[in-house]
């Protein structure tokens, strides 16, 4: 009976924070699209997210964590847009498995799991490139364009630093690991912010290879490491019923501060 309890209550927890989600999108009151970019020989569809401003702003590329572009994801792009940013989230998945155009598409979040994790990493950096000549087209931006992500999506901002050159004004590393290989690390031209949780050993213990790297080939790397936060804490931090003096909800409101002071100094 006690393990049917806490499948239930984190079950319930799943579903609150995925109804936060969707309620904060509802009244948002700012706009909100999905644009097609053709890639890959398919359509990825985009969620474009634009801030209430009255000049040409900075544009982020989101990049989602492994379970795809999921409620969440969008959430933390409108509240990007909020800070006055645009945000561009490119849903990765798109119409890599036949049947499911979007990740809201994939019955669970296990299946768009198993459709990320068999995608080829140049086939994601052909994407991301294509998301990036789109971000640097929009009317409103203000010709920088910086990449955010998290998770696997983290990974991904760190590798597509080793593939943008300078294209890209700042990539902004959230609990996902470096390159493996040190040769990598040479063609980084924009600067990478690292976001780390404390309690993330897996991530974090691959931080020494990637400051090490960073440094042999003089690529700006600067990495905070929040105590007592867990892996993915800024979307477990961004629940509403979380306690304002737990480790997730300190390190998620310290990261957004540190993330906007970036985005606005670039």
């Amino acid at each position: 009976m006690k393990s049917i309890t806490i499948i239930l209550a984190l079950i319930s927890t799943t579903l609150f924070a995925q109804d936060y989600a969707i309620q904060q999108l509802e009244e948002s009151p700012r706009h909100h699209e999905w644009v097609e970019i053709e890639s890959n020989g398919r359509t990825l569809h985009t969620f474009v997210a634009y801030p209430e401003v009255s000049e040409n702003a900075t544009v982020v590329i989101v990049i989602h964590e492994n379970r795809g572009l999921n409620d969440w994801a969008r959430s933390f792009a409108d509240q990007l847009a909020e800070k006055g940013f645009i945000a561009v989230a490119p849903d990765l998945i798109s119409n890599t498995v036949d049947g499911f155009e979007k990740t809201s598409d994939f019955p669970t979040s296990d299946e768009a799991r198993s459709a990320i994790y068999g995608l080829d990493p140049d086939f994601v950096t052909e994407d991301l490139m294509h998301v990036l000549s789109y971000a640097h087209d929009i009317d409103a931006g203000n010709g920088k364009v910086a990449v955010a992500g998290f998770c696997w999506g983290g990974s991904q901002s760190f590798r597509f630093a080793t593939n943008a050159g300078d294209a890209i004004e700042a990539a902004l590393v959230f609990y996902g690991t470096g390159p493996r290989e040190e040769a990598q690390y040479e063609s980084v031209e924009a600067p990478v912010f690292g976001f780390y949780g404390g309690n993330d050993n897996r991530v974090n213990s691959t931080i020494e290879m990637s400051e090490n790297a960073m440094a042999k080939f003089e690529n700006p790397y600067h990495y905070e490491i929040y105590e007592g936060a867990g892996h993915a804490y800024m979307r477990s931090g961004d629940n509403p019923e979380i306690e304002s003096d737990h480790p997730n909800k300190m390190a998620r409101d310290k990261s957004w501060k540190r993330l906007v002071d970036i985005l606005t100094n670039l």
